[in-house]
């Protein structure tokens, strides 16, 4: 029996060596929880044993305890690598519409050839769809997804409106003689300033302002006042027309030959307090806050080819617009469209909300990452990977999210490193190395007698 013994203190110290060795093996593991081999004794009696004298009958390994104590948080270069401070784990799925739920502490993730986010294995981060305040609409692991990351943003969407807020310095010379504007001839004018607009199909169009102070009021042909000037809209270098403006001229110098055009300008006119006067009554020429270019398709102002919508317009809204004696000066200039947009950069919240912005100025909300907790992390059934399943043991996966409960937060451009003790496992393999060492010298006593024995005659 004693041999029995002895070889159950040996494999017991085997099981100690592996378990020891195998967190020694993964110091460097993302996400890696090391793990301890617990030990009870081999004890049984009958009812006619005398127990006061009754020797046990060695060791069985119990359990191989899972550590999931915090690892330490290393900062990377990496957005997309991310570290859970504190309890629960990321959710994952093997495939991008499968129900099967795995669970990890490794964020070290990337992106595959579809924009899925995934782990190097290739299993698929999954997410909450959430609401557009960032808010989950539903928490629960069934209804998660996988995390997409489009590169492009929406379709495009035409200029409709340009709010602008500028100051045009009352202290200004009038020009006098406003009807030798020339867009090339910054003498000819008194400030410009240029805003991008978007056309149907997301094309770039830079449309631009150019003031000029003037001693005339083009509406009645008369001398005007000290606070009246014109604006000209040009696109691309083109003229554009404006509605219900005054006609005017202008002059090109750019080709060998100077010629002159027609335009239709808008006549702006400012009170001694330097607010624009709103003139826009029936049969008015002033055109003030509100001014509405004509199409700018081919029929139009030409700025637009047949491939886009020609009927655009575009209000551009002067409310904001002032006449004070300091410098020319904008505070605000908006417009409402946008083109395609190309990714520029991926945030991730400490909350798990994940952000997309993109080239056009749009943010996307791209879902919240879906983390989970268990009533008993140990009973957890490793898989591999630094990934673990649910089992009867562990209880079922509470879905929550980041900062919520116990869960801990998300840390961005992190990772969790090894929770193994480097210097604890080395004193561990000493102390298991000595007990195998140990053991062997009871069966070699064991041998010893047993020959002593067989050996008398």
């Amino acid at each position: 029996m004693s041999f029995n013994t002895a070889l159950s203190g040996l494999n017991a110290s085997q099981k100690h060596l592996d378990v020891t060795a195998n967190n020694i093996a993964n110091v460097n593991t993302i996400g890696f929880k090391c793990s301890r081999a617990e030990f009870a004794d081999v004890y049984s009696q009958s009812i006619f044993s005398n127990a006061k004298t009754t020797v046990g009958n060695g060791v069985t390994t119990a359990t191989v305890a899972q550590q999931f104590h915090q690892g330490s948080i290393e900062s990377t270069q990496n957005t997309l690598d991310i570290a859970i401070k504190g309890d629960g784990f990321l959710v994952l799925s093997p495939q991008v519409n499968s129900q099967t739920r795995t669970y990890t502490r490794a964020g070290a993730l990337e992106v595959n050839n579809e924009g899925y986010v995934v782990t190097p294995q290739g299993d698929y981060l999954q997410v909450y769809d959430t609401n557009d305040d960032g808010t989950v609409k539903s928490v629960s692991l069934d209804s998660t997804k996988a995390l997409q990351i489009p590169s492009t943003a929406g379709r495009p969407t035409m200029t409709s409106k340009v709010v602008s807020s500028m100051n045009l310095p009352a202290n200004t010379d009038p020009i006098s003689s406003p009807e030798k504007f020339d867009p090339n001839d910054s003498s000819t004018f008194s400030a410009s300033t240029s805003v991008v607009t978007y056309d149907s199909l997301g094309n770039d169009h830079t449309a631009t302002y150019y003031f000029l102070k003037s001693n005339q009021d083009l509406s009645n042909k008369a001398a005007a006042s000290t606070n009246t000037w014109q604006m000209y809209i040009f696109m691309d270098g083109k003229p554009v027309d404006i509605q219900n403006g005054i006609d005017t001229k202008y002059t090109d110098t750019t080709g060998t030959e100077v010629k002159t055009y027609d335009i239709k300008c808008a006549q702006l006119q400012f009170d001694s307090n330097g607010q624009l006067i709103d003139n826009t009554v029936e049969g008015s020429k002033t055109v003030p806050q509100y001014i509405k270019t004509e199409k700018l398709g081919e029929e139009g102002a030409g700025v637009l080819d047949g491939s886009c919508d020609g009927d655009q317009v575009i209000d551009f809204n002067f409310a904001g617009l002032t006449q004070y004696a300091s410098p020319f000066s904008v505070a605000k200039l908006d417009q409402d469209g946008s083109t395609v947009g190309q990714l520029t950069g991926v945030e991730i919240a400490s909350d798990g909300l994940v952000t997309a912005s993109y080239s056009n100025s749009q943010t996307t909300t791209l879902g919240k990452i879906a983390m989970a907790t268990f009533q008993n992390q140990q009973g957890l059934t490793q898989i591999g990977d630094t990934c673990w399943k649910q089992s009867v043991a562990s209880g079922e996966a509470v879905p929550s999210q980041a900062g919520v409960g116990i869960c801990g937060k998300i840390e961005s451009s992190a990772l969790e490193d090894s929770n193994t003790n480097l210097s604890n496992e080395l004193v561990e393999l000493i102390e298991a190395q000595r007990n195998y060492q140990a053991n062997s010298k009871s069966l070699t006593a064991e041998s010893t007698i047993m020959n002593t024995i067989l050996q008398i005659q």
